[in-house]
């Protein structure tokens, strides 16, 4: 085994020991609320999304109840959400397609889930591995960040970043590893000041030994 494998996967063991247990923030009751919330999180915090799905799914709590709406009979609801125009549209045409389609029930294939106006990688793995135990790896804003920072990806784009993390991680902590990436960029790993001098993994973070070597401190970087 390399040393660079040795160094990635004593990483993914870090990540699992501080984050254990963790899972995912958004607040729903059922996979299609779950797939609700993934969609209208992008450009949004979960925080966020969680005040707008409380009220949210008080009044239309599955597929069949969001299929009747018009997108303009939805925006009230979610318009403090970045990009609220086109999320209502979508949300109304997935919810009609998995209402008509699908007898309600959200699908658990990706290729069916992808299909959906509005759902795409990220939203379907998060849906899969979260709403229904299905093994796959969500690549969101953070997890590309860290992941690429820590040097467990080099990829370019979130799909290859995805690859990369596949290749690395056992297929049974997939859904796990989104979450310790998640919560480790959340709560260490900014994307405008990352805590470096505060983070366990910093002996063996690829950026901070970029960093170090060229001299810099990783706390601004």
């Amino acid at each position: 085994m390399s040393k660079e494998i040795v160094r990635q996967q004593e990483i993914l063991a870090e990540l699992e020991q501080i984050y254990q247990g963790v899972g995912s923030a958004l607040k729903y009751n059922s996979p299609f609320q779950l797939l609700v919330a993934v969609m209208l999180s992008a450009q949004t915090n979960d925080n966020q999304v969680n005040k707008i799905t409380e009220r949210l799914f008080e009044l239309f709590a599955d597929a069949a109840a969001f299929a009747v709406l018009s997108p303009q009979e939805l925006i009230p609801y979610i318009s403090s959400c970045g990009l609220y125009k086109n999320k209502a549209k979508n949300i109304i045409a997935t919810a009609r397609i998995i209402n008509g389609q699908f007898g309600g029930e959200v699908p658990q294939i990706k290729e069916q889930l992808t299909a959906l106006p509005g759902v795409g990688d990220k939203t379907a793995n998060v849906v899969l591995s979260v709403g229904f135990d299905i093994p796959a790896l969500a690549v969101d804003t953070h997890v590309f960040r860290v992941a690429r920072r820590l040097g467990l990806a080099e990829g370019q784009t979130p799909r290859a970043v995805e690859r990369e993390l596949c290749d690395l991680i056992a297929r049974e902590k997939w859904s796990k590893a989104h979450h310790w990436l998640i919560w480790h960029g959340r709560r260490v790993c900014h994307a405008q000041k990352p805590h470096c001098s505060e983070c366990t993994l910093s002996k063996l973070c690829l950026q901070e030994i970029k960093n170090l070597d060229n001299g810099m401190d990783g706390e601004k970087a």
